[in-house]
């Protein structure tokens, strides 16, 4: 598929998707890091013509990460009449939940929570907006390994890019003429202080993860499926106890 005709089934599956709601959402609620993919997003919502908030949330953020958002957020406000962008401080509410949990305190959970707290403020917009939520997931981070928080980015109503890998989200970004910077930036998930890049975390660039998804015979399949297996829980539906005998 051309990347054209990708952009436009994209943004023609979220007009459709919309109508065919009970209530047809009337606005759509996007936050946006600086990153390729909530940038991509973002723009193939403000294609479709709705109503399309925009939101930079940061926590204790790093100046760079910030900036690009900012910069994402301006370029498509002065691009698209339906872009509405809001700047949502969430450091104070972070640093008040971290100090009332300083009893329960793990780093991995305190990153995981930031993604949680930005999870609880697109919805909050959502509702007062008529609106839905729309994730930024891809199909090699979110969908392969599970690379992102359970309840927190991972929990959106609708997933345009699921099917997309991370090239071909790069390949609609150049397309829709996204920020160079944004393109060119190293990945990464913003939940760090230290700033550290996706491929730190996973062990295995996006290219790698690509390549042994795509080929069961690569160097880095055992990899892959390494990393997969661990996050599984996530991918799965929510175990349920049956009471097979009532």
């Amino acid at each position: 598929m051309q990347t054209t005709e990708r952009i436009n089934r994209i943004k023609n599956w979220i007009i459709d998707y919309c109508k065919n709601m009970p209530m047809e959402a009337k606005t759509l609620v996007i936050g946006v890091s600086g990153g390729i993919d909530s940038s991509v997003t973002s723009t193939l919502c403000a294609l479709t013509g709705k109503k399309t908030i925009i939101l930079s949330m940061p926590i204790n953020q790093i100046k760079d990460q910030h900036s690009l958002s900012l910069k994402h957020q301006e370029w498509l406000k002065n691009k698209f009449k339906n872009v509405e962008g809001h700047i949502i401080k969430l450091d104070n509410v972070f640093d008040n939940f971290k100090n009332s949990l300083s009893n329960f305190k793990n780093n991995h959970g305190l990153a995981n929570s930031r993604a949680r707290l930005r999870m609880t403020t697109l919805y909050q917009v959502a509702a007062s907006n008529n609106g839905i939520v729309v994730g930024t997931g891809n199909k090699v981070e979110d969908f392969g390994v599970g690379f992102y928080t359970k309840y927190g980015d991972g929990g959106v109503d609708i997933s345009p890019i699921a099917d997309c890998t991370k090239t071909q989200v790069w390949e609609m970004g150049k397309s829709l003429g996204i920020i160079k910077e944004i393109i060119e930036a190293e990945p990464t998930d913003g939940l760090w202080d230290d700033g550290r890049t996706d491929t730190n975390q996973l062990g295995m660039s996006y290219d790698e993860l690509e390549k042994a998804m795509m080929d069961k015979t690569s160097e880095g399949y055992s990899k892959y499926l390494e990393i997969r297996k661990k996050n599984l829980h996530k991918m799965n539906p929510i175990p349920v106890c049956m009471m097979e005998d009532e």
